[in-house]
């Protein structure tokens, strides 16, 4: 019968990434790694010391047929739910892809991928920020004159390696908007880095520091927000790119009383630009608010549009 999971476990289990959730639920059974061995050894399954603290400090996946075999009897030595571990996982990898969270270039999220290349490349960095979003919440506010006037995000984040001490933002104005005229707010546990902008892709990428240097494991609260410029035309949805997944997501788009849609929906889309693969109508609330609620994301895009006519 399987142990009642604490919910600081429950919640590893269920946003990853595997060497996480992997430590924390070693932890939470009081075992030795060198026991660990011997319980696994007892069900016939032989793996080392050596590879279960590599794969508990990310430093190795499991990825051969027998390593496999191994991580689904660990979910039974450690009294996990089945598949608890293994979906953390996700597909097996190529030897050239490199370990931890599936993470997709921000080029491949925003419309004019040449202009992020080059903004970023003023930005030195890892491509991988060693961070994994556990939840975002986020607002948009549309106005009276029906565009876009602020943005406001809240993240709460676990880093998956050692050193990490800065998230990147990425915001794209509608077309026409000033993105000079863009104010980057750094509200809560951060500060404002270096920031680089784009007109012509309407581009902006802001560094915001951290206020403390974060290790493989811990967590981390971040508020940050984004005034925009007005725009020629009105606004007429809003896309949020996921470029590591996220355990959940909340986007809500309110609108002002002078300006209410005719028609809302929410969206998801594999590439900018392209056709919906998926929709949903959404229904205003009584706050003039609608809101989608998104968990267990994969790398992808996802949006609310709305119409005026």
């Amino acid at each position: 019968m399987q142990q009642t999971v604490q919910p600081e476990l429950a919640s590893v289990l269920r946003t990853g990434p595997f060497h996480l959730a992997l430590r924390a639920a070693i932890s939470a059974r009081g075992l030795a790694l060198q026991r660990v061995q011997q319980r696994l050894a007892q069900r016939g399954v032989r793996v080392g010391v050596t590879s279960l603290s590599y794969w508990q400090q990310g430093r190795r996946r499991p990825e051969r047929a027998e390593s496999l075999r191994a991580v689904r009897a660990l979910e039974e030595v450690l009294e996990l739910p089945e598949h608890s571990l293994t979906r953390l996982l996700g597909p097996r990898r190529t030897p050239a892809e490199p370990s931890g969270p599936a993470t997709l270039p921000y080029r491949d999220l925003i419309g004019n991928p040449g202009a992020v290349d080059d903004l970023l490349a003023t930005i030195a960095g890892p491509p991988d920020t060693g961070l994994h979003t556990l939840v975002h919440i986020e607002r948009i506010r549309i106005g009276a004159d029906r565009m876009l006037l602020r943005r406001d995000s809240q993240h709460a984040l676990r880093a998956h390696r050692d050193g990490i001490d800065r998230y990147l933002a990425l915001h794209q104005g509608d077309p026409g908007a000033d993105i000079d005229r863009v104010v980057v707010r750094a509200e809560e546990n951060c500060r404002p880095g270096r920031i680089r902008r784009d007109p012509a892709a309407r581009l902006l990428v802001a560094e915001l520091l951290l206020d403390r240097r974060l290790r493989a494991g811990d967590t981390h609260l971040l508020g940050y927000g984004f005034d925009d410029a007005p725009t020629a035309t009105p606004s007429s949805e809003y896309v949020r790119g996921f470029n590591s997944g996220a355990g959940q997501y909340v986007l809500q788009v309110g609108f002002d009383p002078a300006a209410l849609p005719v028609r809302c929906y929410r969206f998801a889309v594999r590439s900018p630009g392209e056709q919906p693969y998926e929709t949903e109508e959404l229904t205003l609330d009584g706050h003039r608010s609608v809101h989608l609620v998104a968990t267990g994301l994969a790398p992808c895009l996802l949006g609310i549009g709305w119409d005026w006519e």
